[in-house]
């Protein structure tokens, strides 16, 4: 039927179609074959469960990414927070690290002061006197350089022109003598002051002089007045010693050792250089000497 209808128009209008190009009735029979075959795809139950899965493939891969892409978000999050409470343990761990050095540094120094107190106390236990220990504290800010103040005064039972030894390096030295005393502090005078005066013995020779300072502990010390026939036995290295002339220093109290001769034409006498027994820079510790207080052996 439709085909007569079409057979009719088109012998009616000499086989052309009135109003209408060949073009667009190709367009036109494309469309509503296209249309009848969607049609046809959707009345298909196959089909729609074919579309439905295919849906869901594809939703299931965007959920996946999504799912992936959330969990190295989240990834990334507890990283970063791992590291920042990584990065606060080392933190705390350097802090702990210099605390164990701290002590084991505080640890080193208490062996070496026990050490030292340990010699000092055996020092003690060998003399023939009473003695009263005590540190160095300070020194005088009226003469830097020379005298020194000691923790220990007269309620203690420290008196001026007590002798003042020390033990350094095996042994016993002289170091000076008290010149005032407070309640709880002392002022010192060591051997290397130039106002000291030691009355002194060559322990070998066994010639005597007087021991002076030159104002410093680490310039030599001068024996003087020593008679000029004594140059042929004096030796490098002989040993100076107190004498105990005078009443002020015991006897036989090491001073320091000859390093040198001065011998002064002018001069009936000559000179000798002491390094002294005590390296004064590292002095810490102390002891007075009670001469009235002698123990006996």
């Amino acid at each position: 039927m439709g085909r007569l209808f079409f057979g009719a128009l088109s012998r009616k209008s000499g086989g052309k179609l009135p109003g209408t190009r060949p073009s667009a009735t190709v367009y036109v029979f494309t469309s509503l074959t296209l249309i009848s075959i969607l049609l046809l795809m959707f009345s298909n139950r196959s089909f729609i469960l074919s579309f439905k899965n295919t849906g869901l493939s594809v939703f299931s891969g965007a959920r996946g990414g999504i799912y992936e892409l959330s969990s190295l978000i989240s990834r990334t999050v507890l990283s970063v927070k791992e590291l920042a409470d990584l990065r606060k343990e080392y933190t705390d761990l350097l802090k702990q690290l210099e605390r164990y050095e701290e002590l084991e540094r505080s640890n080193a120094e208490i062996y070496q002061e026990n050490l030292r107190l340990r010699e000092q106390l055996d020092f003690m236990k060998t003399q023939r006197y009473r003695l009263i220990p005590a540190q160095i504290s300070g020194r005088d800010p009226d003469n830097l350089f020379s005298s020194v103040v000691i923790n220990k005064g007269s309620f203690s039972g420290v008196k001026v022109d007590m002798t003042v030894v020390a033990w350094q390096n095996g042994t016993q030295a002289l170091v000076g003598k008290v010149i005032r005393t407070g309640a709880f502090e002392s002022l010192v005078m060591p051997v290397f002051d130039i106002n000291s005066m030691v009355s002194s013995r060559l322990s070998v020779s066994r010639f005597e002089g007087i021991t002076e300072g030159q104002g410093s502990g680490e310039a030599p010390l001068l024996m003087r007045f020593i008679p000029k026939r004594a140059k042929e036995e004096i030796d490098i290295g002989d040993m100076v010693t107190s004498s105990g002339m005078g009443g002020v220093f015991p006897a036989g109290i090491n001073i320091g050792r000859v390093r040198g001769i001065k011998v002064l034409e002018y001069e009936t006498t000559l000179e000798a250089e002491l390094t002294p027994v005590i390296d004064f820079s590292r002095l810490e510790y102390v002891f007075l000497i009670e001469e009235e207080a002698v123990i006996d052996d």
